[in-house]
């Protein structure tokens, strides 16, 4: 049975955009484990068809994955209804979520709330950072999105597939 899987943030260019960089990139190498995943993304504020920022795509370059072709869109009503399991950066995306269909209460989650992390449950926003910000945002993502992928199907070990 197929999961929808949608990624939000703010503008759709940084966080987001690379959570679905890396989960097209685990789904790619682990396909007949994530075969029945199918991820987008979508940003709270964002333009429709704006470029991922030039950091973000020279990280997803340097990690073997592009964000060239990406172009941004925001989450609206039907996104949100379509998915099985959204997963936001930030506890105010989640929010706004909520606020715009509300009966999507038992889907949204933070993605390290999903996955039962301590401590921020938000991941660090990159946006106006040097590379090595988005480098560490990317690596948060990954480890994030290893797990929450491990946990949609049922499998709870945490491979080290990088």
């Amino acid at each position: 049975m197929a999961t929808k899987i949608l990624f939000v943030c703010t503008g759709n260019t940084c966080r987001s955009s690379m959570a679905e960089a890396i989960a097209f990139k685990l789904i790619a190498e682990n396909r007949e484990k994530f075969k029945d995943l199918f991820v987008t993304s979508a940003g709270t504020f964002a333009w429709e068809g704006s470029s991922a920022s030039a950091n973000a795509i020279k990280v997803a370059q340097e990690k073997g994955t592009s964000l060239e072709n990406f172009r941004s869109k925001p989450v609206t009503p039907e996104l949100v209804k379509e998915a099985d399991i959204i997963f936001t950066m930030g506890n105010s995306h989640k929010q706004q979520i909520l606020a715009m269909v509300p009966e999507a209460k038992d889907k949204v989650f933070l993605l390290k709330e999903y996955i039962n992390e301590k401590g921020n449950l938000e991941i660090s926003d990159p946006f106006g950072q040097p590379l090595e910000g988005y480098r560490a945002c990317y690596h948060e993502l990954y480890e994030a999105i290893e797990k929450a992928f491990n946990k949609i199907v049922g499998d709870g070990s945490q491979n080290d597939v990088k």
